[in-house]
């Protein structure tokens, strides 16, 4: 676990950003995963997401403040949480005021078709080239396309780590771009779904706000977030 946590980026979220924005100036590629416990403890029963989460050339942010808080036990001090919204928002900005071209994929139809309503009409500078829900039976042959098609950023949201191994299996097929999963993200910025109020956000609780509003989620925190936080 411990080779995990030092791969993740330690420092601020403006410092992260500015990183971004050269990685996209640059035209450069870039696989971003968003390290939360529930990746965490499926990389120890699948060598593929641990081989990922160790690798030097994938960007790792800590999504979880459970993740922030678990690395201090192993003297490794990271800055803040950078979550896969804040990511996305951020890049969404940033391709409209350069032009950036983007790729969606994944969620359900309702939920993509409002989001390129949104971007459309809040980020008219973007390049969209394409996007797709995530329930096709043939996601080989999207992820084929958005291959050719090479845009800046890419955002796929399958859940995780089914997100992840995906971009996975294809990342050194791709030329230039940053590609990043981001779960539930869709739900969020189409306005399907509302982000915790900013105290939940700024108290770091946003995960108390998300099983308030989808009990059903509490089965799943116990799984990985807890047995995560107690795990030695």
């Amino acid at each position: 676990m411990q080779e995990i946590f030092e791969n993740i980026y330690n420092k601020s979220k403006e410092e992260y950003f500015n990183y971004l924005r050269k990685l996209l100036k640059n035209n450069d590629k870039k696989f971003i995963i968003t390290v939360n416990p529930e990746i965490i403890m499926n990389s120890e029963k699948n060598n593929e997401i641990k081989e990922m989460l160790i690798n030097k050339n994938n960007s790792l942010v800590p999504d979880g403040i459970s993740v922030v808080k678990k690395t201090k036990k192993y003297n490794i001090d990271i800055k803040e949480r950078i979550t896969g919204v804040d990511i996305s928002e951020f890049l969404l900005k940033e391709a409209n005021k350069n032009k950036n071209s983007l790729y969606l994929f994944g969620a359900k139809k309702e939920v993509i078709s409002k989001l390129i309503e949104k971007i459309k009409s809040n980020y008219p500078n973007i390049n969209i080239l394409g996007y797709s829900d995530g329930y096709v039976k043939n996601k080989d042959k999207v992820m084929k396309e958005i291959i050719n098609k090479k845009p800046d950023i890419c955002m796929i949201a399958l859940g995780v780590p089914n997100q992840e191994l995906f971009i996975n299996k294809y990342i050194d097929k791709v030329d230039k771009g940053i590609y990043i999963g981001v779960g539930g993200t869709f739900d969020v910025l189409s306005g399907c779904k509302k982000r915790a109020p900013h105290i939940f956000i700024k108290l770091n609780l946003e995960w108390l706000y998300r099983i308030i509003c989808e009990p059903k989620r509490i089965g799943r925190f116990i799984k990985n977030n807890i047995v995560f936080m107690f795990k030695k």
